[in-house]
């Protein structure tokens, strides 16, 4: 009918108007995976702080002290890998390490039998009469290693099939003496840097691997 009013045209004007208002609904919101409006301009990205190495919580190992082959010391070791193709420098520290622990500790406690298996039979006998003496004055001993600094070596000799390996040690120690009166004796119990020179010996010939201390010293 040419005079009526188009309603069709008026209900495709609506359902256009109602489509382009959820349209704009929908783009005028972020969603979760866009890019924030900068980024999409092309901006550069804010600096990041570099993250920082998280340290170590296990305690740093003592320095090993391997003298250098041209040393008297380090022709000494070579004379004794020589003979014994087993030795390394690096792992005798850490034995020595060892042994100077287990010592320490067995003298100030008196124990005999682990000193007799890691002493010499002259340097025994010096230990053992001071631990005598410290038993019959009703005296005791407290000795803690806090800490080994440094293991270095200062000598290492050969003669015939006797290695012998001088050894500086540096630790932190409380050491202190008590009467039967629980007065103290001798020492404190602050902490006290404590350099000393051990010297070991083992006949390579001898099946048994264990080097034994034959001489200790402070300076």
């Amino acid at each position: 009918m040419s005079g009526a009013f188009p309603v069709d045209l008026i209900l495709f004007a609506m359902v256009a108007a109602f489509l382009v208002l959820r349209l704009r609904g929908v783009l005028g919101r972020r969603q979760g995976f866009e890019r924030p409006p900068q980024e999409a301009r092309g901006a550069a990205e804010p600096l990041r702080p570099v993250p920082t190495a998280v340290p170590d919580a296990t305690p740093a190992a003592p320095p090993r002290g391997v003298p250098d082959a041209r040393t008297p010391a380090g022709q000494g070791l070579a004379r004794i890998r020589a003979q014994d193709g087993g030795f390394d420098p690096a792992s005798f520290l850490g034995g020595a390490e060892g042994a100077f622990r287990m010592i320490v500790e067995a003298f100030a406690s008196g124990d005999r039998a682990t000193l007799r298996n890691l002493l010499s039979d002259d340097t025994y006998a010096g230990f053992e009469q001071a631990i005598a003496a410290r038993e019959t004055a009703g005296e005791q001993q407290r000795t803690e290693i806090r800490n080994v600094q440094d293991m270095t070596i200062e000598a290492a000799d050969l003669r015939g099939s006797v290695a012998e390996i001088t050894v500086r040690i540096v630790s932190d120690q409380i050491n202190m003496t008590t009467a039967a009166d629980g007065s103290v004796v001798s020492g404190h119990d602050g902490v006290t840097e404590i350099v000393d020179l051990w010297t070991f010996q083992r006949d390579l010939r001898n099946s048994d691997p264990t080097w034994k201390l034959v001489g200790t010293g402070a300076v």
